[in-house]
């Protein structure tokens, strides 16, 4: 039996989702839009649709039964605040669709949903859409590793690359803090006295960035830094984010044992550092065999690596054939230019739904 796609109700369907705000670190909030998603996902494909709770939110877990073969993977937290809908509401016009998440990743989430939707046969498919994805996946690494080793493939439905580019690789990424400690003391009569964090913290953020290596895909970037609070006063405390993007697991041990190796400069300073590459890198080995399925189904589609990190990154670190991009076709993510283009959305859907049918086979 053939099944057709259907624009309107995929677009009736991400109206719903984006109008259920589902900011990252929102529990409540969270818990609603998992009500939701676990609606959609029920009255599309039947079967029940089971709710995981955990801190962050419940993630949401969809089986069409049988032995499991695929993981379609996606989150339905998004990194907008509450409110964002009020300023930036769901809308279809000029050939885009615009909304808070609608590219990441509420979009790519509609167009699996359907793609399911077309087959006669849905044993072997699981769908998993977590509630932090955007925070680091801390509370649904463990369910999404179990679930893509469970089934041996995964499918990413986060967002296209530049013009419907599927993702084949991703750096690995993580986020670093190093706290300095020092000793305050009046900046006017006594800074002799102090340990000025700031000034130590100045020497640490170029040492940081010394761990730089762009000629093998390495960034090595501090993106925030904090001390002080009164101008008169040698700052006691500093601290600096760093965010890291890697490219090999070499590369993940060396940036990892230098912030570890870090020293302060002063000797009556003291040195914290936490974080990790937390996310390992998705080389593109792992999706090579499914590349080419997808190449296959959709000749000319391309596969490139990204800077990006998404947990696909986590499914591919533990030989799970994984392929990435397949999401939404579109652009501005986390940005107010985030859209999805309207006629990419259909044959977006019939790809993913080609590609699964290929698969359980």
């Amino acid at each position: 039996m053939t099944h057709d796609v259907a624009l309107g109700p995929i677009l009736d369907d991400l109206r719903t989702l984006v109008e259920v705000e589902s900011p990252s670190g929102d529990p409540v909030a969270l818990a609603a839009s998992a009500d939701v998603v676990a609606d959609l996902l029920e009255r599309r494909l039947g079967g029940l649709a089971v709710l995981v709770d955990g801190p962050a939110g419940p993630h949401v877990h969809w089986s069409g039964g049988g032995e499991p073969r695929v993981l379609v993977l996606g989150h339905h937290d998004t990194v907008f605040p509450a409110g964002t809908l009020a300023r930036r509401p769901f809308a279809v016009a000029e050939g885009k669709i615009t909304g808070p998440g609608v590219f990441d990743m509420l979009g790519g989430l509609v167009q699996a949903i359907h793609a399911v939707a077309l087959l006669d046969d849905r044993s072997g498919v699981e769908i998993l859409v977590t509630a932090d994805e955007e925070n680091g996946s801390v509370t649904s690494r463990a369910l999404l590793e179990e679930r893509a080793l469970a089934c041996g493939t995964v499918l990413v439905m986060e967002g296209a690359a530049d013009g419907g580019d599927l993702k084949v690789g991703r750096k690995g990424c993580g986020t670093f803090e190093v706290t300095v400690t020092g000793r305050a003391a009046h900046a006017g009569l006594e800074p002799e006295a102090g340990v000025n964090a700031l000034v130590e913290a100045a020497h640490q953020v170029l040492a940081i960035a010394a761990l730089n290596r762009p000629e093998v895909g390495t960034t090595v970037t501090p993106t925030v830094l904090h001390s002080g609070g009164q101008s008169n006063v040698v700052p006691d405390a500093a601290t600096v984010v760093v965010d890291v993007r890697v490219e090999t697991a070499d590369e993940k041990d060396r940036v990892e044992a230098a912030f570890a190796a870090l020293v302060p400069l002063h000797p009556e300073a003291a040195l914290t550092v936490a974080g990790s590459v937390n996310r390992p890198p998705m080389t593109p080995e792992t999706s090579t065999d499914l590349f080419a399925l997808a190449a296959s189904l959709e000749p000319g589609i391309r596969g490139v690596s990204v800077g990006g990190g998404s947990d696909g990154n986590f499914t591919a670190a533990l030989g799970v054939p994984t392929l990435d991009g397949l999401g939404a076709v579109g652009g501005g993510a986390h940005a107010d230019t985030e859209h999805v283009l309207v006629d990419t959305v259909v044959g977006r859907v019939r790809l993913v739904a080609g590609l699964v049918r290929a698969i359980v086979g």
